[in-house]
């Protein structure tokens, strides 16, 4: 393809990187319609976007470069949310306008602040950096934006959810009237759109992402597994796909370094990315991964940002993103510039239906599946030692004259094995999973129980989620009157008007004797009922569904607000951390309880 329509200078940077088309998005910001506007740009990740605002800013950039020794201030402007992306936009620009001999700058947090200083001095055309690096130098006059073109806002979302509004806002208010504003983003929620209304001038919105929030070159995977086998889940799927880069996405820091010491225990080659390793730790972990010393990345959504891995072709979502959005970003690390990608999601049985509703929502396909097995590992491995095996390569003359040594004292079959052995030792090994039915399944959580819980009484207790029982104050009570040890108490089990427990067949006659001895109406909690229920929580819940209630007419106990009154519960009484909530009013409660942090999957 001939790029007749860019500066000269730009088109033979191009053809000499590679590129024969432009991407949609490239070529969408330099048609006439958008040429010169202000832009609101929402692209998936992976869509070469780097390249598509340098492209967008190439004609006022080199028309104001005519003598570049001249160049006293800045004339664009790069805000990148992270180190790694604020790098990778530099290389990629420097590659972009080496031939137009553009200095640039780039500032972000972690580096020599006097180096960079230094650098913004020696007159660059286009500094590119993190928000909060960009604002010190800002603050400190060491940078003057008054002479700026254009300024670029790379994944702003991402700025925005990190809490750079601050920052952004100053950097933007130093900036001049007449500069082009350009926000490129994955996504375009409304704090984006209020950014553009704000600091933009009749921008042109241009959308690449499509009706298929999916990404073409990426193939989704839902794994349903048991929640204890995710470790060795995850094992399964880095041996089946042997990916020559993978990466995986925990939701925190602490699983991070849990799944970092996992497959370090297992044999992987793996580094670790989090907001708790420096700035040197990140970059050795990086070049580790391009130079193949590390095959897999165990990292945060934050830290993983601007990675740019062009070998990455396997990403593992261990934990489930929060959104689609999240899931979108993560999933765009691999299946990057025409390549294929494989985007596997770990999803324990309890989530299924949420990760259903996620894809769904994201107009997301996804093959359902189980984790590999051994035997399905075993035979990829197979594959792919015969294939590596019988390539044609060139021998070296001291391999061959060793290989006729081995020959005159092995056979041949003998050589081979030993190879395939050799080959074999440096995999992990495959882990063993719980098949995935609802009888292997059953057995699982049968052997989970505890010693001595093997055969079991079910009872229920007339209280549940809507007079705030909880096992902490409900085992206490249990205890007194039905004068058994909470080590006789088994799995408890909260519905919404009742509860239910198991205590051991040895045990239960004189538990049920007891509770029918100390049962009172002289006290409130004495007056709860507790029986025997043989058939356990999920007939009575599949009971009470069909007939619309709980069972039988009978009134609801009271809720517990703030506990019994005069009564020593334990040390804790019924409902106490739920004080602030609302109190019985009438014949209905409403039952809410105290509202608290939001737990993300």
């Amino acid at each position: 393809m001939s790029f007749e329509t860019l500066p000269p200078v730009i088109g033979a940077a191009l053809t000499k990187r590679g590129y024969t088309d432009l991407t949609p998005v490239q070529s969408a910001v330099i048609e006439d319609e958008a040429r010169g506007r202000d832009l609101v740009v929402s692209a998936q990740t992976g869509s070469g976007k780097t390249v598509a605002f340098g492209l967008a800013l190439a004609e006022a950039l080199l028309a104001e470069t005519g003598n570049v020794a001249l160049i006293d201030k800045p004339l664009a402007l790069v805000i990148a949310p992270t180190r790694e992306l604020a790098l990778q936009v530099s290389r990629e620009l420097g590659w972009l306008y080496a031939g137009a001999g553009l200095r640039i700058a780039t500032c972000v947090g972690g580096m020599d602040a006097s180096k960079e200083r230094r650098a913004l001095r020696a007159g660059p055309a286009i500094v590119v950096g993190t928000p909060g690096r960009l604002r010190d130098h800002l603050e400190r006059g060491a940078v003057d934006l008054s002479g700026l073109v254009g300024v670029v806002l790379d994944e702003a979302d991402e700025m925005l959810d990190m809490g750079f509004r601050e920052d952004l806002e100053e950097i933007l208010d130093a900036t001049p009237e007449g500069r082009r504003t350009l926000l490129f983003s994955a996504t375009m929620p409304r704090p984006i759109e209020r950014l553009a209304e704000r600091y933009q001038t009749n921008s042109l919105r241009l959308s690449l992402v499509g009706q298929d929030r999916g990404h073409g070159d990426i193939s989704y995977q839902a794994i349903t597994v048991s929640p204890a086998e995710i470790e060795n889940a995850v094992v399964n799927l880095l041996r089946y796909h042997e990916a020559e880069t993978a990466i995986l996405f925990c939701a925190t820091r602490d699983n991070v370094r849990r799944f970092h010491a996992t497959l370090q225990e297992r044999g992987f080659g793996v580094v670790a990315l989090s907001g708790e390793h420096s700035q040197s730790e990140r970059n050795q972990a990086l070049q580790a991964l391009r130079d193949r010393r590390a095959r897999v990345c165990v990292a945060t959504d934050v830290a993983a940002r601007g990675i740019d891995l062009p070998t990455l072709s396997l990403v593992i979502h261990v934990e489930i993103p929060r959104d689609a959005e999240t899931l979108q970003h993560r999933s765009g690390r691999t299946g990057r510039a025409g390549k294929k990608g494989t985007a596997a999601i770990i999803v324990p049985y309890n989530r299924r239906r949420r990760v259903e509703g996620m894809l769904r929502g994201a107009k997301i396909e996804a093959q359902w599946m189980d984790a590999p097995t051994p035997e399905m590992i075993h035979k990829q491995d197979r594959s792919r030692l015969l294939e590596m095996l019988t390539a044609e390569t060139e021998f070296e003359q001291h391999d061959r004259e060793l290989a006729k040594e081995l020959m005159d004292k092995l056979s041949a079959e003998d050589i081979a094995a030993s190879l395939v052995r050799a080959h074999r030792a440096k995999m992990p090994t495959p882990e063993e999973l719980i098949p995935n039915t609802p009888e292997a399944r059953d057995k699982a959580k049968a052997d989970r129980h505890r010693p001595g819980f093997e055969d079991v009484v079910w009872f229920k207790i007339g209280v549940g989620r809507r007079q705030n029982a909880e096992p902490r104050w409900i085992l206490p009570l249990l205890c007194r009157r039905g004068h058994i040890t909470r080590n006789e108490i088994g799995a408890i089990r909260i519905g919404q008007f009742e509860s239910w427990f198991q205590v051991p067949t040895a045990v239960a006659p004189k538990f049920a004797e007891a509770v029918v001895r100390t049962a009172s109406s002289e006290d409130e909690q004495d007056a709860i009922l507790i029986e025997e229920a043989p058939e356990g929580p999920r007939v009575q819940a599949r009971q009470n569904r069909r007939e619309g209630g709980h069972d039988g007419p009978r009134v609801r106990p009271k809720p517990f607000g703030k506990g019994p009154k005069g009564k020593d519960f334990g040390g804790k009484k019924p409902g106490a951390h739920f004080k602030k909530g609302p109190k019985p009013s009438g014949k209905k409660f409403a039952g809410k309880r105290k509202p608290g942090p939001k737990k993300h999957g």
